[in-house]
């Protein structure tokens, strides 16, 4: 839920313009503190969850929600520690957080209506990233021609 929530806070608190007269120096401080703050804890999580995801993943109850919740956890730290836009960070995040937080911790009803749309939005969401990581890879490693 700390990832969910503190993403969804940076996508829709945007800092005033630099040159906003109603933003004060103080606030823009404080403004920006906040940011850092809701970023930090989405640090501290997805760091949290990844040094110990084996002492929650081990609890469910079959092998592929702990292999959900292993994917999940390694998948969202790399995204945090990857050099992505701040933007696309937290949209990747939010699309990586929302079917894995509605399968762990949604009511049951809702679990079995959602389950196979969120296996398929985790998938293709997983399927980004390694398609970006893929796409980078290829400008560094041009093919070679011989």
């Amino acid at each position: 839920m700390t990832v969910l929530m503190a993403a969804t806070r940076l996508q829709n608190f945007q800092l005033p313009a630099a040159d906003d007269p109603a933003c004060t120096p103080v606030m823009r401080e404080r403004l920006t503190g906040e940011r850092e703050r809701w970023l930090q804890r989405i640090d501290d999580a997805t760091r949290w969850m990844n040094d110990y995801v084996e002492t929650f993943a081990g609890s469910w109850p079959s092998r592929s929600l702990i292999d959900f919740a292993v994917a999940y956890a390694g998948h969202a730290r790399m995204v945090v520690l990857s050099e992505r836009e701040e933007v696309t960070k937290l949209e990747l995040l939010g699309a990586l957080t929302l079917p894995v937080q509605r399968q762990f911790f949604g009511f049951w009803w809702v679990r079995a209506r959602h389950f196979h749309a969120d296996r398929r939005a985790f998938a293709e969401t997983v399927a980004r990233l390694s398609l970006s990581f893929i796409q980078r890879a290829v400008v560094w490693f041009p093919p070679c021609d011989g």
